[in-house]
């Protein structure tokens, strides 16, 4: 390897140092000593009983799906040996090219990185000969997986969607810069700190496992944001609990205030302080600056003795029974309704009850990447069949609830490389410490499910997809959104992995009222979580909704510069616009229970 390795870069730790190989040994010593621990964090659990291992779901899922690959291409002894040769000649061209490069000839290359992939971005990728070989073969072997994949005809569209998403993770997980030896920039950085890097890394493993009982629970963001100090904190007052949630009513800070109020269903699967993240990028605070009396659940965390509430139970004691708080609270019947993500699926379920039962609640409803068709759900069909499903509704029954580390899992698979390994480079190898950062924080502050409540969620929308085909029940009660009849604004985002801006908009001809569908730039939380001072990204608005693609949507559709939150503001103002005296929370009917935002949220999983 070339002298290059131990000389400083750019965005190196410290300052360069002169390798000593006393230092260099005890060093890893040290780390040896680490990763000692980790691993007695590891079987502690284990050992005593706490924790059992049994082989992942994932993993059965993952052999299935490369079995049926594998079955198609050697099925066929033509169809086998197009492909041997095919990858044969792939690996010795890249040879040739590597031998003729290391005699001085210039040479095309056999593979070369997206621009974007921030995996390979130090300079010795590609003047260092030896990374660069090893950069260009695992490119080149990431192609070839994917090509078979993509040519293998008689795989059903699913499986072949599973195929594709285990692909990158796999490839994802062995690329060379997750490992010290084939990372030029790590492998710098242990030479010239003496394998400082290492020591930290692995005492950060360790901890990390710790933190896990046993299971990595991989650090995203420094651990010094407080909920209430750091995080959540818009001035309120929880009003009301159940077992289900607590309601917080906000404190107004303008003397008049809109009469409808607004109520906001976040999801359950994370806090509802997405919304609420600080001072400058609060959803919630610019709601109530803007004139509008917010009301907002904060679901709890629950345990297994709650896991035998239902999805039904989430609606009668979550946003039902928020709008008798909030009618007590202020008199008024009808209130403005907002559901982010699965909390709007729980919303429209919820309109879609009450307009069977005749029961007029609701004035508006707003959804925030929320889906009410599953046909193109994107990424997540991934862990949906009746295999999967079933086997993981054994594993709650189990325990009563799905742990929240498991689905933040299965969200960081859908982008690995940005939330899984590049924090394990960065943590482990290069031993940094991550920074504060307020929306990782809440990224892995994730909460358990109930496990009815989710195989309700799991079968009747993903699987089955009944909620927009008017066979979904609740209450012995047929749902039909056609029925629903409030305007809604209905938001999707541009990038969003989870909610597609499709299927957000092929949702959209389900209810039987106007619908404004408007689509944000960026993703399922940027996009959302965009407050009109930063001046970030754009949004695009056409009255166009129909039997129409995303594509065909965005041709005549008009861009707007900067965040979709004034122009909601507007949109509500033309469906109420009456304004009363601004309310202060705990001072009508109902008494304050506690400050916001609550103890519920505080509890951590």
């Amino acid at each position: 390897m070339s002298d290059t390795l131990l000389s400083t870069k750019s965005g190196d730790s410290g300052a360069a140092k002169s390798f000593d190989p006393e230092a260099f040994s005890a060093n890893l010593a040290r780390a040896l000593e680490s990763s000692g621990r980790a691993l007695t964090a590891y079987l502690k659990p284990r050992e005593n009983g706490e924790a059992k291992d049994r082989p992942p779901g994932e993993l059965n899922e993952l052999v299935k799906t490369f079995t049926s690959v594998a079955e198609y291409w050697l099925s066929d002894k033509d169809r086998a040996a197009s492909v041997q040769a095919k990858l044969g000649k792939a690996y010795l061209d890249l040879l040739t090219s590597a031998a003729r490069r290391l005699s001085g000839e210039a040479t095309s290359r056999a593979a070369d990185p997206s621009p974007r992939d921030k995996r390979f971005q130090d300079p010795e990728w590609k003047t260092n000969q030896f990374f660069d070989f090893v950069m260009q073969a695992y490119l080149l072997t990431t192609q070839c997986a994917n090509d078979l994949v993509k040519n293998a005809d008689g795989l059903d569209p699913h499986t072949r969607k599973k195929a594709e998403f285990y692909i990158q993770q796999v490839t994802n997980a062995i690329s060379p810069s997750n490992f010290v030896l084939t990372n030029p920039e790590v492998l710098r950085q242990t030479l010239s700190s003496n394998a400082d890097n290492l020591v930290r890394g692995m005492t950060m493993l360790a901890e990390d496992i710790e933190a896990g009982h046993g299971t990595l629970k991989i650090r995203q963001s420094a651990a010094n944001l407080e909920i209430g100090k750091d995080l959540a904190l818009t001035p309120g007052k929880v009003i009301y609990q159940n077992e289900v949630m607590q309601l917080i009513q906000y404190t107004p800070t303008t003397e008049t205030v809109l009469r409808t109020p607004l109520l906001i269903v976040p999801p359950w699967i994370n806090k509802f302080y997405i919304l609420d993240l600080n001072r400058e990028k609060s959803f919630v605070q610019w709601c109530v600056n803007q004139g509008i009396t917010v009301f907002l659940i904060s679901w709890v965390n629950p345990d297994k003795k709650l896991g035998g509430k239902t999805f039904e139970d989430y609606m009668r004691e979550g946003p039902l029974t928020a709008m008798d708080v909030i009618e007590k609270a202020t008199g008024e019947m009808r209130v403005h309704t907002m559901g982010y993500c699965v909390g709007g699926t729980l919303l429209a379920t919820t309109l879609a009850w009450l307009a069977e039962k005749r029961q007029v609640r609701v004035t508006s409803a707003t959804f925030l990447a929320a889906q009410v068709d599953f046909t193109h759900a994107g990424d997540l069909l991934v862990f949906v069949d009746e295999s999967q499903i079933s086997n993981l509704e054994r594993d709650m029954t189990r325990a009563g609830v799905l742990e929240g580390s498991k689905m933040a899992m299965a969200f960081n698979m859908l982008r690995s490389n940005d939330l899984i390994w590049s924090y394990v480079v960065s943590n482990y190898l290069k031993g940094k410490e991550p920074a504060a950062f307020d929306l990782l924080h809440w990224n892995s502050d994730a909460t358990r499910m109930p496990a009815a409540n989710h195989s309700f969620y799991l079968r009747n929308c993903y699987l089955e997809n009944r909620l927009s085909t008017g066979s979904m029940t609740i209450d012995n009660t047929q749902l039909d959104l056609s029925k629903v009849k409030v305007p809604v604004y209905n938001l999707a985002t541009k990038e969003d992995h989870i909610a597609p801006a499709e299927s957000v908009l092929y949702g959209s001809q389900f209810f039987g009222g106007p619908v404004k569908y408007v689509l944000a730039g960026s993703g399922h939380i940027a996009g959302v979580v965009n407050p009109p001072e930063l001046g970030k990204y754009q949004y695009w608005t056409n009255d166009r909704i129909g039997d129409i693609t995303l594509a065909d949507w965005l041709k005549d559709a008009q861009e707007h510069k900067g965040s979709w939150w004034p122009d909601w503001r507007s949109w509500l103002e033309t469906i109420d616009a009456e304004q009363v005296p601004a309310r202060i929370p705990g001072s009508g009917a109902l008494e304050a229970i506690e400050d916001a935002p609550g103890s519920y949220v505080r509890v951590r999983a």
